[in-house]
């Protein structure tokens, strides 16, 4: 289900990405990056919107974000016009700060929330910045229990995981249950998404994507898993082939369980 463009989550949980306009910086200082915190725990805490997660890079943020009250968009309209201002008048700079609109990705069940809170707080590791324990402005620290006060509701993702520990252990390998996450499938327009999708399955000597709905289940499974290990979300697969999104979720569980 689509509102104003945005696939819903059934479970309110959703993994956003902000970016600044033509990839500049939106932060300049530490004074822009605690701005930043400030202003995403004053609106999420207004509009019951919970952080799970959070890491500021420098031209993009990542946010994990749990949203009951359907005022995810209320919220980050907020965040990012306050910040902006802020922004544009410490900085002396003028024009827009963030690309027009932030991309926004349900998150449907458990392994894929803790697979999302791994690949936030691992952006650090990944831009060759520092570990992720060492990197000052993510909710890393909340989650080990050495930042106060917290931003984060960590209690969820730590009952998961059995406490602070397991948080670090999660974050320090990639562990054998762990499922395959692609969030820069979030910056994809529709036409890059169809083009990835005819690719993998012309390579593979299967139908285009329209065809997919109309093939026998064990051929049309096997497209819809080989789409998702090629990287497309369960979303994007259930845009360029049609079938269903509880059909996507089923035919690539069989091989992620």
């Amino acid at each position: 289900m689509a509102v104003g463009g945005r696939s819903l989550s059934e479970s309110g949980y959703y993994h956003v990405v902000s970016r600044g306009n033509g990839r500049q910086n939106i932060f300049e200082s530490d004074d822009d990056r605690r701005s930043f915190v400030e202003l995403l725990s004053v609106f999420a805490g207004r509009n019951e919107v919970g952080v799970i997660a959070w890491c500021l890079m420098g031209n993009h943020v990542h946010l994990i974000l749990r949203d009951d009250q359907s005022r995810l968009s209320e919220t980050m309209q907020c965040l990012l016009t306050t910040y902006c201002r802020r922004f544009n008048r410490r900085e002396r700079h003028a024009g827009h700060v963030f690309q027009a609109r932030f991309s926004s990705a349900p998150i449907e069940d458990d392994r894929y929330l803790l697979a999302a809170v791994r690949y936030v707080h691992l952006n650090p590791e990944r831009a060759g910045i520092c570990p992720a324990s060492e990197y000052k402005w993510s909710s890393y620290r909340e989650y080990v229990g050495t930042t106060e006060p917290k931003v984060s509701d960590t209690a969820v993702v730590l009952d998961m995981l059995g406490g602070p520990a397991g948080f670090v252990e999660l974050c320090a390998s990639a562990s054998a249950g762990m499922v395959s996450y692609s969030p820069h499938s979030l910056c994809r327009t529709p036409d890059e998404v169809g083009a990835l999708a005819r690719s993998l399955l012309s390579d593979a000597g299967l139908a285009l994507p329209s065809d997919v709905k109309a093939l026998p289940r064990a051929e049309r499974n096997e497209a819809l898993r080989l789409l998702r290990a090629g990287g497309l979300s369960i979303r994007e697969i259930e845009r360029v082939t049609g079938v269903g999104r509880g059909t996507v979720h089923n035919a690539v569980r069989e091989t992620e369980s």
